[in-house]
């Protein structure tokens, strides 16, 4: 929750007297990892029945990694899906960035896939029964490099594109809060003439700007990938960008820019079963730490599914955490 490295744990605790050793803090935390694996495990068999996923994935360096270098990348692979009263947030280590992760962590899995550019993508959207959906905001973020090099003061062709995906994202905000009927018909209704508007704006760009500038890699990168940035127009429940996932994805940024790395592939493992588990406490509305003693707490008597289930973070509410926090 607060990006506090171990180390720094270790001496906050030492000036109250309380000695620990970083090491003996992180096989704590590994420990606790193992203990809510099986959480872990019914957050992914809950993803796997969503008919919409959000992925993206983040640098992490791990010492320890075998036959890596210490300096080298490995991958928290990030997935969120959901509805408001049962969200997902589900973190993955992996040493690799290959397309062959997603395609083992979505496997049997069938839906909408929504993700940003990244080609690793691409052998899970096309597996049978993904459709690919591709994000607007990736899309908008080229223009918006491209206008920063333009001739200070004076208007180009970046700021009409922008103008006109910010037409789109004015449709999503004003029906945010509409049924996913009444978010499908204003998409058809007001929606598509906008994209044709861009296509048409797109097609006569295209062949007019030099393909190595700021601005001709943007329209290339929106042309490629337009049949699956057009899709959310088919239904009300699609997603138009991947906000949701990379708004997932911050709080581990900002932890990562303070501890920097994990020491064995274990270490990263428990920080991927912790923040998932943590960060689904967050979207469901909970006090992530006082959600943490009442499983820890429970976890030993757990005997069956069912158990294990009741302590997941939607099936438990604020009242309950409260009478945690009295006993």
């Amino acid at each position: 929750m607060d990006g506090v490295p171990l180390a720094r744990v270790a001496c906050v605790w030492a000036r109250s007297g309380a000695t620990v050793p970083r090491q003996t803090l992180a096989r704590w935390v590994i420990g606790a990892a193992n203990a809510l694996q099986p959480l872990h495990n019914l957050l992914r068999d809950a993803l796997l029945d969503s008919a919409v996923i959000h992925m993206d994935e983040t640098v992490l360096q791990v010492l320890k990694e075998p036959d890596k270098s210490p300096s080298s990348q490995s991958y928290m692979w990030v997935q969120v899906a959901g509805p408001p009263d049962k969200p997902i947030v589900l973190y993955d280590y992996d040493p690799s960035r290959s397309g062959r992760v997603p395609l083992r962590l979505l496997e049997g899995w069938r839906g909408y896939l929504m993700t940003d550019g990244y080609e690793g993508y691409s052998a899970v959207g096309r597996t049978d029964g993904v459709e690919h959906l591709m994000c607007w905001a990736h899309a908008r973020r080229k223009f918006i490099e491209a206008q920063r090099v333009q001739a200070k003061g004076k208007r180009g062709r970046a700021d009409q594109a922008v103008e006109l995906i910010a037409r789109l994202y004015r449709v999503e905000r004003e029906i945010k809060h509409a049924t996913s009927e009444e978010r499908h018909a204003a998409r058809q209704a007001r929606s598509l003439p906008v994209l044709a508007a861009l296509r048409q704006w797109l097609d006569k760009t295209l062949p007019a700007v030099p393909p190595k500038t700021a601005l001709g890699m943007a329209v290339a990168y929106l042309d490629k990938y337009w049949p699956k940035l057009v899709r959310f127009t088919e239904r009300g429940d699609l997603p138009v960008d991947n906000n949701r996932v990379e708004n997932s994805i911050r709080p581990f940024v900002v932890g990562r820019n303070a501890w920097l790395f994990s020491d064995t592939p274990a270490g990263a493992h428990a920080s991927a079963v912790i923040y998932s588990l943590v960060e689904t406490a967050k979207a469901c509305g909970l006090e992530p730490y006082t959600w943490l003693c009442r499983a820890l707490r429970r976890l030993p008597q757990a005997q069956c599914a069912e158990d294990y289930e009741a302590l997941l973070p939607w099936n438990i509410h604020t009242a309950d955490l409260a009478m945690e926090i009295a006993g």
